[in-house]
């Protein structure tokens, strides 16, 4: 009889510690075989480049970066949802304030006095005004996505309130599927030095793309870039460009960084391109100022919702930012239509937390190296990393019909979407997770042995990609390098 009560106490102990253990960690479901979502950034990426020839003032590259809303994510994946999902349930006090998409405190990287607030398609116009009265808002600009089937709203804060106050009042609203900041994003710019002679385009061997034209050349596949606006004028893309779509509406003014994008994908001139029959979906994003680049939430949840809509079957994002919730859907929502995602690992080096949308599950993350295999130095780390590309030192084309020598991991995501391109040509039907499976696994292995937080499988291989594809292919063999057996 002396034993029972402490029997009991032991019973109810084990009891608490099992219904009050921490919230499981888990990916979305189908997400079979892809690390957890990684730690949001807290700094900027941004290309660096060396010297440029060719007739044109500079170039910016780089990649676009501002800190995460807050509390969001730790290391080993989201917690409590993550970004959570648009339908908005009823919750307690607490729990509004813990999922809250407010910006967090001393974040200024965001438009002062706007929010970007979402809407069921069902909300109806008189609802809407009553809402913008209700908040003491002023409406600047709205964009239906059909996407996610709701309403995104541009509203400005014509008081002295604070973003994040007027984000927690937005989320207390029954109405409002979603309140977050309008972020700011900024390509990372460096002055440009001039380059003496015409460098090799040493990638094209690095990635076996001469033996893969043989097999394909992207023909007609359809790569959306996000980006700054593309010089469809320059020789290298001769119609390459299928169609355009400016999501900022401000007056076109072509940009170094989306036309060296575009051409690293389709070029067919002085350059050669992944993909030099593909057909390019030029999205401008990010509108110039002062010869830098920026570009907001807004922006680029319309170009992700155009892309879609107009058939695209990749979207190459060489950007990176915030683990935006708004942009973490749409993503979700084009890669559930079977359209492959591939983003810039990030230039923010290796003390940084993972950027998004590369860290984004849904998305291939693609890092940098250099003519040697080595990894740049610039290039984010993570368990996240999928596949490697060149991105050091390469010959990119600019707007003018110029060209210069620049370096950065968005350069290695065009490559990549290129390569993709080649495998869809042959293989139309592969999902998602089959073309990031193809990729991999025919990866050289870089750096340590096995997958690994800097190359992921290593070394991306045009060839080994197409001669694996699950389809019979015309053509001699020829030899290809060691490469990873490694899945993601």
């Amino acid at each position: 009889m002396t034993k029972r009560p402490a029997l009991i106490c032991f019973a109810v102990l084990v009891a608490v510690g099992f219904t009050q253990g921490t919230p499981a960690q888990s990916l979305k479901s189908g997400a079979v075989g892809r690390p957890p979502v990684a730690a949001p950034p807290s700094r900027g990426g941004g290309g660096y480049h060396g010297g440029g020839f060719g007739g044109w003032a500079g170039v910016v590259t780089g990649i676009i970066s501002t800190l995460p809303p807050p509390g969001a994510y730790r290391d080993d994946g989201p917690v409590d949802g993550g970004y959570g999902p648009p339908p908005r349930r009823r919750q307690t006090p607490r729990q509004a304030r813990r999922n809250s998409n407010a910006p967090p405190a001393g974040e200024r990287r965001l438009v002062p006095d706007e929010v970007v607030i979402e809407l069921r398609d069902a909300a109806t116009p008189a609802q809407i005004d009553a809402l913008q009265r209700r908040f003491r808002l002023a409406r600047i600009a709205s964009s239906p996505l059909a996407l996610t089937g709701t309403t995104f709203f541009r509203w400005r804060i014509p008081d002295r309130r604070s973003v994040a106050t007027v984000v927690r009042q937005l989320e207390s609203d029954g109405l409002v599927a979603s309140a977050q900041p309008n972020y700011r994003f900024t390509l990372q710019e460096t002055a440009a030095v001039t380059a003496e002679g015409d460098p090799a385009q040493y990638e094209l061997a690095k990635l076996h793309l001469p033996e893969a034209h043989r097999l394909a050349k992207g023909d007609a596949v359809r790569v959306a870039v996000i980006d700054s606006a593309v010089d469809a004028t320059h020789p290298d893309l001769a119609g390459a460009v299928a169609e355009t779509f400016d999501a900022t509406g401000a007056p076109p003014e072509p940009h170094a960084h989306g036309t060296a994008i575009a051409a690293l994908i389709a070029g067919h001139g002085k350059l050669v391109g992944a993909a030099p029959e593909a057909s390019i979906l030029a999205i401008r994003a990010f509108d110039p100022k002062g010869g830098s680049a920026q570009g907001t939430t807004f922006a680029i949840i319309k170009g992700l919702d155009w892309a879609v809509t107009h058939e695209a079957r990749i979207i190459n994002m060489s950007f990176a930012g915030p683990a935006d919730p708004a942009i973490h859907r749409a993503l979700q929502a084009a890669y559930r239509r079977g359209i492959v995602l591939i983003a810039a690992a990030g230039n923010a080096g290796a003390k940084s937390p993972p950027l998004y949308p590369a860290a984004d599950p849904d998305v291939i993350a693609v890092t940098g190296t250099d003519a040697q295999d080595k990894l740049l130095t610039v290039a984010n780390r993570g368990r996240h990393i999928a596949v490697a590309a060149p991105g050091a030192d390469l010959l990119v084309a600019i707007p003018g019909g110029g060209y210069e020598v620049s370096s950065g991991t968005s350069y290695s995501a065009a490559e990549v979407s290129g390569i993709v391109a080649l495998v869809l040509q042959q293989k139309g039907d592969l999902k998602p997770q089959q073309v990031r499976d193809l990729l991999t696994g025919t990866a050289k292995d870089l750096g340590p042995k096995g997958r690994d937080a800097e190359f992921g499988a290593g070394l991306a291989d045009a060839y080994a990609a197409l001669i694996r594809a699950p389809i019979p292919m015309a053509g001699t063999p020829l030899p290809v390098e060691r490469v990873s057996t490694g899945r993601r």
